[in-house]
């Protein structure tokens, strides 16, 4: 059986702008400064032991480069859906939401559900935008 997308779907998987600025240059630190999230909770988030294993150089891990990414896209899309504003985008993620349990997007990732607050994104703005 094979999942059908309409070309909308397809199309949205990456944000049309980066309005933060946060898909060029250094992606992981420009992340964790706008969600302001020191080494410590980035390294929890992630799965990591310490935050000895987190960093903001070139020798950031792979994996860690990975998922600051996915993130770094999620919040453009949050960002495209108000307009830009990153001051609304960013209180948005402050803010707690009770369409998630009452946990503010931010704490989402802070505890390692990033991919469930991916999938309630993606979702909503589908909702939004058929």
């Amino acid at each position: 059986m094979t999942t059908q997308f309409s070309s909308d779907e397809f199309l949205n998987t990456i944000p049309k702008h980066d309005y933060l600025n946060l898909l060029n240059g250094n992606t992981a630190k420009k992340v964790a400064d706008f969600l302001d999230l020191d080494r410590y909770q980035v390294a929890k988030a992630m799965g990591l032991k310490d935050k000895t294993q987190v960093r903001f150089d070139d020798q950031i891990r792979k994996d860690l480069k990975k998922r600051l990414m996915e993130i770094a896209i999620i919040c453009e899309l949050m960002a495209e859906y108000f307009h830009g504003n990153a001051q609304k985008t960013a209180l948005w993620f402050q803010a707690k939401n009770p369409a998630l349990g009452g946990i503010s997007p931010r704490d989402m990732i802070r505890y390692g559900r990033y991919k469930k607050l991916e999938l309630f994104i993606r979702n909503a703005l589908a909702g939004i935008h058929p």
